[in-house]
């Protein structure tokens, strides 16, 4: 049988040598902290870009879609006519002595707002609470498409820009929420991408 002064006496003596080991210290001290120092040095090698930083809050990833071929931007096929109608629409030229307001029906959300002729559907949504997917906020992805439905979007909104929704898109009632302005009631359901 073990002995119980032995027993104490290892105890304390692994105890007095673990106490000097972390009182006298292994002489390793911590590197200098270079993480700003590295992020800054990747930022350089990064080109500047025009796109707009994304707010990382979309839902499906926010991805632009492919262009189809032939469709391309300045390509026109024949006897079609290039659409300007509302190319270079931009809201703020709305006079306030023009703003109409129009009531849109948030079907997931469950209620219906009144929306100015510039507001975009994306603001006046996020003015009421509700956490709406959107990620570029320019037209230039899909992360806050809404389908309208009543019929083509042409028929109830404008955007100020859409480099994402190709026309047949717009005639199933697809928008972009955060660049469409209202131009007449109708029923949106947010979140729903072509």
């Amino acid at each position: 049988m073990v002995e119980l002064v032995g027993l104490a006496a290892g105890a304390t003596l692994t105890l007095i040598v673990v106490a000097l080991h972390y009182a006298k210290g292994t002489g390793w001290e911590a590197p200098e902290d270079i993480s700003q120092e590295v992020l800054e040095q990747r930022a350089a090698t990064v080109p500047e870009t025009d796109f707009p930083e994304p707010y990382n809050r979309s839902i499906g990833g926010g991805g632009a879609t492919a262009i189809p071929a032939g469709e391309a931007e300045g390509e026109l096929g024949e006897g079609e006519e290039a659409e300007e109608e509302d190319e270079g629409f931009d809201p703020d030229d709305i006079a306030d002595d023009e703003v109409e307001y129009y009531e849109i029906e948030f079907a997931k959300e469950g209620e219906t707002i009144e929306v100015a002729n510039n507001e975009p559907l994306l603001d006046a949504g996020e003015e009421e609470g509700w956490d709406l997917p959107y990620a570029c906020r320019e037209g230039q992805c899909i992360s806050c498409a809404g389908h309208i439905e009543d019929g083509p979007a042409e028929d109830y909104i404008r955007h100020s820009n859409n480099d994402s929704l190709m026309d047949d898109d717009m005639e199933e009632g697809y928008c972009l929420t955060c660049v469409a302005y209202p131009t007449s009631d109708f029923t949106l359901e947010t979140g729903e991408s072509p």
